[in-house]
């Protein structure tokens, strides 16, 4: 199970901290992905972790956006500057099964999402 919190309206410029919180022993061995959905368009490709701490994100936040993981915690988190209102959006935190990372079809677990408003 997932759940993901730190959403919130922030100004344009400003920053968040979303986290994603794993139940159970084995999240370590997870490669976890974070997407976003604006209304009325398809859920998009944010960034993504590798179970050893590799990162990889879409050209539309590389620079501003940074992926981190804790397996103490059981938790990773996407680290947010430079917010612009495009970026508004419900995030979504998901772990992988198996296939291309970029694609959400690839992801077994999901979290209920969290939404950010960035205001202009």
């Amino acid at each position: 199970q997932l759940q993901a919190s730190g959403g919130g309206l922030v100004q344009a410029g400003g920053s968040l901290r979303l986290s994603c919180a794993a139940s159970g022993r084995t999240f370590s061995r997870y490669a976890m992905g974070w997407f976003r959905q604006a209304p009325g368009k398809e859920r998009e490709f944010v960034g993504f972790i590798t179970s050893g701490g590799g990162t990889y994100y879409a050209d539309s936040v590389k620079g501003r956006f940074t992926i981190s993981r804790d397996n103490a915690k059981n938790t990773v988190y996407l680290q947010m500057n430079s917010l612009k209102p495009e970026d508004t959006a419900v995030y979504y935190c998901a772990a992988l099964g198996s296939g291309n990372f970029r694609r959400a079809t690839s992801y077994d677990y999901w979290g209920q999402g969290t939404q950010v408003t960035v205001s202009s």
